[in-house]
C-alpha cells in the first residue's frame, strides 16, 4: 500500500479535496438536503478513487518520458519500485471502484461518472499535442466541488460551478509554474506546455492572469449565495488571494529555484485554509440560527 501511495503522491490530494468539502457542505446548507455521514464517506471515496486512477495513469503513460527526464527519473515506475503492469491494474481497480461508489450516491452521479473519468484520464495524453494541457488538468480537479454538490442535491447550481471555475483557473495557473522546471526538456522532447511554447516570462504572465480569474471566482459566490457569509468566509477569501500573490513573488523569470515551495506548500495552505474558513462560516451561521 505504501508504494501505491508513493505512486499517486497521495499527499497532493490536498489540492482538490478541500474544494470537494466546500461543494458537499454547500449542498447541505443551501438546500433542504440533510447531512448524511454515509454520503460524505462516499464522496470522499470517489475523490480518492478518481485521483488514484488519474495519477497512476499519468505515471503509467509517462513512464518512458519520466525515465529520460533527470528531474523525474526516480519516480516509482522508472525507478522500478512499481511495475507498469501493477500501475495499470491499480488504475483499472480504482476506475471500477469509482463508478461503483457513484452508483450508491444518485443516478446523475452514476451517469456522469464515465465522463469524469474520461476528463481526468485524458489529461495524461494532452501534453503530447497541446500546450493547453494545464487547463485540462485544472478541468479535471475542478470537478471536485460541482461533483460533491451534485452528490448531495442531484442538481446543478451556479455557486458550485463558480468554485469549479476557481479550481480550474487556480490549478492551471500553478501547474504552469510547476512546468517551468521542464521548459528545456519539453522543447527537446517535442512535448507541449505553456512554458515551452511561450517562454518563462510570458508563461508567468499567463499564470498571473489565470490566478486573477481564480480570485474573482471565490469572490463571486458572495453575490449568488442565498445567505450572507460571515467574516470567516472573507478571511478565507483574503488568505486564498494572498497565497496566490505570494507564489508569484517566490517565482521570477530569472529565478525558478522556489517552484516546489510555490507549488506544493503555498497552494496546499491556500486550499486547506480557504476550506476551513468556509466550514467555519457554515458552523457559525448554523449556531447563530
Amino acid at each position: 500500500m505504501k508504494k501505491y501511495f508513493s505512486l499517486v503522491l497521495f499527499a497532493h490530494s490536498i489540492f482538490a479535496l478541500p474544494f470537494a468539502m466546500i461543494g458537499f457542505f454547500l449542498g447541505v446548507t443551501t438546500t433542504s438536503n440533510p447531512f448524511n455521514w454515509m454520503l460524505l464517506v462516499a464522496v470522499l471515496l470517489c475523490m480518492v478513487f478518481a485521483r488514484n486512477a488519474a495519477m497512476a495513469f499519468n505515471r503509467y503513460l509517462d513512464r518512458n518520458i519520466d525515465a529520460k527526464n533527470p528531474r523525474t527519473q526516480m519516480r516509482d515506475i522508472p525507478a522500478g519500485k512499481v511495475s507498469a503492469n501493477e500501475a495499470l491494474i491499480f488504475v483499472i481497480i480504482n476506475c471500477i471502484l469509482f463508478i461503483a461508489t457513484t452508483a450508491f450516491i444518485n443516478k446523475l452521479c452514476f451517469y456522469l461518472s464515465p465522463v469524469a473519468l474520461f476528463v481526468v484520464l485524458f489529461y495524461s495524453y494532452t501534453k503530447r499535442f497541446t500546450a493547453l494541457c494545464h487547463l485540462v488538468l485544472g478541468l479535471g480537479l475542478s470537478l471536485a466541488p460541482i461533483g460533491a454538490y451534485i452528490a448531495v442535491t442531484g442538481a446543478f447550481h451556479i455557486v458550485p460551478v463558480l468554485y469549479s471555475f476557481a479550481v480550474l483557473f487556480w490549478v492551471s495557473g500553478f501547474d504552469i509554474i510547476y512546468a517551468l522546471q521542464d521548459e528545456e526538456f519539453d522543447r527537446e522532447e517535442k512535448l507541449h506546455s505553456i512554458p515551452a511554447a511561450l517562454g518563462i516570462r510570458n508563461a508567468l504572465r499567463l499564470s498571473v492572469a489565470l490566478h486573477v480569474f481564480s480570485a474573482l471566482c471565490v469572490i463571486l459566490p458572495i453575490f449568488f449565495t442565498p445567505h450572507n457569509f460571515s467574516w470567516f468566509y472573507y478571511v478565507g477569501v483574503a488568505f486564498f488571494c494572498i497565497m496566490l500573490i505570494y507564489q508569484h513573488l517566490l517565482v521570477k523569470p530569472n529565478d525558478i529555484s522556489k517552484v516546489n515551495k510555490a507549488f506544493a506548500t503555498t497552494n496546499g495552505f491556500a486550499s486547506v485554509v480557504f476550506a476551513l474558513c468556509f466550514l467555519a462560516d457554515v458552523l457559525f451561521r448554523t449556531v447563530l440560527h
